[in-house]
């Protein structure tokens, strides 16, 4: 994998970066642990610049998550309810809940945005409460941006600064990304399992 994505890199350049990032957040078929390292790499070695490498990958992460927001107000809380009421076990919440999420979320939206652009397994999905609670589009792309920016550099930051060495950043937060998700898994079986729903 790494030598496909140092090819499609060298070849498109910022616009590859980009490119992988907005496939990231739509559909993660390579995660940003491993594109943002290879292109900070590939601007040590002098065939990029560093900071268009990161606004490359921002610029992709911004527009792939901005449609799982739209997603999200797509369907609206009315949308969620109506779910929730027909097949609430599965989304493990009943309309009642939503109406505690949604005070929740409304109150503390720009912090679960930009920290959840730090989190692996949720960095994409915290996109689609902020559409569903209607969080101004202009304020989720501020906090949405500044997480960004930050999960983006750092990324970047240390592909930089280990070179030849970079796939090594991939190695140590593969197992970090991993067990997230794993928690994330088990955490929703047992959500399904122990389901109650509301009395009507």
């Amino acid at each position: 994998m790494f030598e496909w994505i140092t090819d499609f890199v060298e070849k498109t350049g910022y616009l590859g970066i980009a490119l992988l990032m907005l496939a990231e957040n739509l559909f993660p078929p390579i995660p940003s642990e491993v594109i943002m390292p290879l292109a900070g790499f590939t601007a040590a070695r002098g065939d990029l610049q560093i900071v268009g490498a990161v606004l490359a990958g921002v610029l992709g992460s911004v527009a792939g998550t901005s449609l799982w927001y739209l997603l999200g107000r797509w369907i609206g809380m009315h949308g969620m309810k109506s779910f929730a009421a027909c097949h609430g076990r599965w989304l493990t919440l009943s309309p009642e809940d939503l109406d505690d999420a949604q005070a929740f979320f409304s109150r503390h939206c720009g912090k679960a945005v930009f920290l959840g652009r730090l989190v692996p397994g949720v960095r994409t999905l915290i996109s689609v409460p902020a559409g569903v609670v209607e969080m101004s589009f202009g304020r989720f792309l501020l906090y949405l941006t500044l997480g960004t920016v930050l999960w983006t550099s750092l990324l970047a930051g240390a592909g930089y600064l280990l070179e030849s060495r970079y796939h090594a950043v991939a190695d140590w937060l593969e197992p970090v990304t991993n067990g997230f998700l794993a928690i994330a898994v088990l955490w929703y079986v047992y959500r399904v399992a122990t389901y109650r729903s509301t009395p009507g």
